[in-house]
């Protein structure tokens, strides 16, 4: 989850402890935020980035902390794209002015999420193109920094997920109007992407599976998408809803996500399950009857670092391996 924590894209000690305890927490998998791949991607002045070399060395710090404690360390690549340029939720979410060190957000076409968010302007062909060569770049990256995983972040209204839905794109061009032109901007970023990251690390692709809305993207489309990117080397699709349109009416309760997960596994592909998945017998019902191949949390795992070793534990999974430092407290004692 995005920290906004960051100064010029860089991360810091608040990064390597909060991404770190996780580790220590017994986490499989460990995802940082939604790191920009532009700096004008960034939600926030204050998100993390990748844009530029530099980045490298303070998040190559991370991985390699949490490679030593067993767990894989995974990276989000995103842009923002018209929900850019705003304030921390901490200070209202707010759109900042150009004049007061904001930006001018971009889009497939200039339709804005929201009348307080600002208008973005519509994106060119070349930017299209040096787009993709930023997410390629930023790829690059983070294999440098020691990065296991890589995850492109499709879902919630940002810049990918913007081409995807008809709601947001309504260009006339080949990145426009029908199924395969507004998909078009994924695939060509799914393809630049494996030329730079190894056959044997996985990808994975975060969808809005959903937008809660007639005429928007459906989990038909989600389906028939996780049909075509499984043969471009896409690995798990992590499957989320909604984020793209902002009076969508979306029935948020536990495991509400989960059937995303499931239905989009019918098209032959891994997928990752979400959404308010809070208690360890939650997490395995889904995985042991197969409705999802992963388990992601977020807001647990703010609540609760250690959830893992905790659910292991309640689970009665005697053999989850603990920190040496901290099995004096494995088993209570007598």
């Amino acid at each position: 989850m995005c920290q906004y924590s960051a100064n010029d894209g860089f991360a810091n000690d608040w990064h390597f402890v909060h991404l770190c305890s996780r580790a220590v927490g017994g986490a499989a998998l460990i995802f940082v935020e939604a790191t920009a791949v532009t700096p004008e991607g960034r939600i926030s002045p204050h998100d993390l980035g990748l844009w530029k070399d530099e980045h490298v060395v303070p998040l190559r710090k991370i991985t390699e902390f949490i490679t030593a404690q067993g767990s894989v360390p995974g990276i989000q690549l995103a842009h923002a794209g018209r929900k850019s340029s705003l304030t921390e939720p901490w200070n209202g979410d707010h759109l900042i002015p150009i004049e007061e060190g904001g930006w001018q957000s971009i889009a497939p076409s200039p339709i804005a999420f929201a009348e307080d968010k600002g208008t973005p302007r519509e994106m060119t062909r070349n930017e299209i193109k040096n787009m993709v060569a930023a997410f390629a770049a930023a790829a690059k990256r983070a294999l440098d920094a020691g990065f296991q995983v890589l995850e492109l972040h499709g879902a919630h209204g940002y810049l990918i997920n913007e081409f995807l839905s008809p709601l947001s794109n309504t260009r006339t061009d080949e990145y426009g109007g029908s199924y395969e032109n507004r998909i078009r901007f994924l695939l060509e970023i799914i393809k630049a992407t494996r030329t730079v990251w190894p056959a044997d690390l996985p990808i994975f692709l975060r969808i809005s599976a959903s937008e809660w809305v007639d005429g928007g993207w459906t989990v038909e489309d989600s389906q028939k998408l996780a049909g075509i990117v499984k043969d471009m080397g896409v690995d798990l699709i992590d499957c989320s809803s909604g984020g793209n349109v902002a009076t969508a009416r979306i029935p948020a309760k536990p495991n509400y996500q989960v059937p995303f997960a499931e239905a989009v596994r019918q098209a032959g592909i891994p997928t990752g399950a979400v959404g308010i998945i809070v208690t360890p017998e939650q997490a395995e019902e889904i995985l042991a009857t197969g409705k999802a191949d992963l388990i992601f949390m977020a807001r647990e795992l703010l609540r609760d670092p250690y959830f893992p070793l905790r659910a292991a534990r309640e689970l009665g999974y005697d053999d989850m391996p603990w920190p040496v430092q901290y099995e004096r407290a494995k088993r209570k004692k007598a």
